[in-house]
C-alpha cells in the first residue's frame, strides 16, 4: 500500500505541464542524439548541464533522465540502419539488425526493437520503484570499504561476463583502471602521468576514450572493409510492423533481455552496455526454432533482446544512483553533477528528504517510455529512408558529429586529438578480437575505487583488515572471490569460451 501511495505521489508532480513537457523535450532529445552516431547522452547531457540551472530540480532531473533512457530508443536505428551503432549499448544490434535491413525487414527490426524497448523500460522503472526503498535501508549501512567491495564485485562481474577471452577481458580491465589514474591526486594534489601536458591534469576524457574506440574505431573498421561490404543496402523495404511469426519470436526474447537488464543494470559499470551484450550471447546459445533465420543472418531475437536488455538496464542503473548514492556509469555521474548543482546530496536520504523529487523522476520514467514509443512509431518510416544514403557520404558527417560532440563539453581541441587517438586504438581493439566494454568500466570505477580504498584506510589507520572485519564488506569480497574463483574452474572456462565464440 505503502508503494501505491508513493507512486500517486510521484505521478501527481509528474504529470504537471512544466514536468511532462521537459519530459517530452527529453525524450525527443534523446532519440534524436541516438540516431546521430557519435553524440550520445554523456555529451548531450554536458551540454545541457548549464541549461538546467534556472530550472526546478524535479524538471531538470526527468528532461536528463528523459535524454540519457531515449538515447537507448534511438541508438537502435543507426545500428539497424546504416550498421553503426548510435550508442555503444547498440553494438550488438548492429549484427542481426544491420542484415534484416539489407533483407528489406527494417521495418520490423524498428518495431522490434521499439516494442521491446517499451516493455523492457516499464518494468525497469516498476522494479526501481519497488526496490529503491528497501535498498536504501541497506545503502544506511554503507561505508568506504562497503562502497569499494561493491565496485570490486562490479567488475569481477564485467570480467566475467565480457565476450570472447577471459585474459582480454582482464587486461581491458587493467588498462582501464590505469587510464583512470591519469590526472591530479585528490589527496595530495599532484599531478600524476600527466607528462607535463597540462589538459592531462584533470584526467583522460572518458568521452574522448569512448567516441574514439567505439565512434571512429568503428568507422576505420568499416572503411577497412570493401566497398559492398560498407553500402547501405538500397532494396525495397516490405513490411513495417513484425509479423505473427517475429511477435511469437520475439516475447520469450524480450522477455530474457529484461530480466537480464535488470538484474545487471543495477551492478555499478553495469548498466546498458553490460546487459545488452550478455543479452545478446544468451538468445545466441537458444536453440533456434524451426525455419528461423541464424543469428548473425537477421535473426530478430538478435534485435528484439539485446534492445529490451539495454533499456531495463538504463532504467535500474538509477538504482544504485538514488539509493546507493554512486554513479555506475559515467551518464549517471553527469546525474550526480546535476543534482549537486541543485543542492541536493546524492545517497539514501534524497528518499526521505525529497520525496518529491525522488516519486516524481520514477512516475516520469513510465511517461516517457510511453512518449518514446508514441514517437518512434510514427517515425519508422522516415528513418527507412536513410537506407539510400551511400556510406562515402554518411561517415564523414559521423566523423564531424563525434567531433563537434567531444569538442563542446570542454572547448578543447585537444580532447578531438584524443578521439581520433582512441579511433586507432579502437580499431586495434577490433583486430586483435579485444571488447572495449570492460575498459569503459575501469575508467568510470578506477578513480572511485582508489577513492573509497584510501578513505577507508584513513579512517581505519592503515589497517587493511577493515575490508574484511566489517561483515558487509566482507561479504562482498567474498562474492566476487567466488566469482573469479568458479570462472577459472576449467570445466566452467571451457563452457564460457564456447558460448562465447562468434559463429
Amino acid at each position: 500500500m505503502e508503494l501505491f501511495d508513493h507512486l500517486s505521489l510521484g505521478f501527481g508532480v509528474a504529470f504537471t505541464f512544466q514536468n511532462l513537457i521537459y519530459a517530452f523535450v527529453g525524450c525527443l532529445l534523446g532519440t534524436l542524439i541516438g540516431v546521430l552516431p557519435g553524440i550520445g547522452p554523456l555529451a548531450t547531457i554536458a551540454m545541457l548541464l548549464p541549461a538546467t540551472y534556472g530550472l526546478p530540480p524535479v524538471a531538470a532531473l526527468i528532461m536528463l533522465a528523459g535524454i540519457y533512457y531515449g538515447a537507448q530508443y534511438g541508438g537502435s536505428t543507426t545500428a539497424i540502419l546504416v550498421n553503426l551503432p548510435g550508442e555503444s549499448s547498440s553494438v550488438v544490434t548492429v549484427i542481426d539488425g544491420y542484415q534484416m535491413a539489407r533483407k528489406g525487414r527494417a521495418g520490423p527490426a524498428l518495431a522490434a526493437a521499439g516494442l521491446g524497448s517499451f516493455f523492457a523500460g516499464c518494468v525497469g522503472t516498476l522494479i526501481l520503484a519497488a526496490f529503491a526503498p528497501p535498498l536504501t535501508e541497506i545503502a544506511l549501512k554503507f561505508g568506504p570499504a562497503e562502497y569499494f567491495a561493491l565496485m570490486v564485485v562490479g567488475l569481477i562481474g564485467a570480467v566475467v561476463l565480457a565476450s570472447g577471452s577471459l585474459l582480454k577481458a582482464l587486461a581491458m580491465i587493467v588498462l582501464g583502471l590505469l587510464l583512470g589514474l591519469v590526472g591530479t591526486d585528490v589527496n595530495s594534489g599532484v599531478a600524476r602521468f600527466s607528462f607535463d601536458i597540462p589538459e592531462l591534469t584533470d584526467g583522460i576524457s572518458f568521452l574522448a576514450i569512448a567516441m574514439g574506440v567505439f565512434g571512429y574505431g568503428e568507422i576505420i573498421s568499416n572503411l577497412s572493409r570493401p566497398d559492398e561490404h560498407r553500402e547501405v543496402f538500397t532494396g525495397d523495404v516490405h513490411g513495417i510492423m513484425p509479423t505473427a511469426a517475429d511477435f511469437k519470436r520475439m516475447l520469450p526474447a524480450v522477455l530474457r533481455g529484461t530480466a537480464l537488464g535488470s538484474v545487471l543494470g543495477i551492478l555499478p559499470g553495469g548498466g546498458a552496455l553490460l546487459s545488452s551484450f550478455t543479452a545478446y550471447t544468451i538468445e545466441k546459445k537458444t536453440k533456434l526454432h524451426p525455419g528461423e533465420v541464424p543469428f548473425g543472418q537477421g535473426n530478430i531475437r538478435g534485435v528484439a533482446a539485446p534492445e529490451a536488455a539495454n533499456n531495463a538496464g538504463a532504467q535500474t542503473s538509477f538504482i544504485p544512483l538514488l539509493t546507493l548514492g554512486i554513479p555506475p556509469n559515467a551518464v549517471m555521474a553527469l546525474m550526480v553533477g546535476a543534482m549537486t548543482i541543485h543542492n541536493i546530496q546524492p545517497g539514501p536520504q534524497v528518499m526521505t528528504s525529497n520525496p518529491e523529487l525522488f516519486w516524481g523522476l520514477i512516475a516520469s520514467m513510465w511517461i516517457g517510455n510511453a512518449m518514446l514509443i508514441i514517437l518512434n512509431l510514427p517515425l519508422i518510416g522516415i528513418w527507412i529512408k536513410l537506407l539510400t544514403v551511400p556510406y562515402k557520404w554518411l561517415f564523414p558527417a559521423i566523423v564531424l558529429f563525434c567531433a563537434v560532440g567531444v569538442y563542446s563539453t570542454n572547448n578543447n581541441v585537444f580532447d578531438i586529438w584524443m578521439v581520433a587517438l582512441f579511433g586507432l586504438i579502437g580499431y586495434i581493439f577490433i583486430k586483435l578480437g579485444c571488447e572495449p566494454a570492460p575498459l569503459l568500466l575501469g575508467l568510470i570505477l578506477g578513480p572511485m575505487m582508489e577513492e573509497y580504498l584510501r578513505r577507508a584506510l584513513l579512517i581505519s589507520r592503515g589497517d587493511w583488515s577493515v575490508f574484511v572485519t566489517r561483515p558487509l564488506s566482507a561479504s562482498l569480497l567474498a562474492i566476487a572471490a567466488l566469482l573469479l574463483v568458479v570462472v577459472l574452474m576449467p570445466s566452467i572456462k571451457k563452457k564460457r569460451e564456447e558460448a562465447f565464440v562468434e559463429d
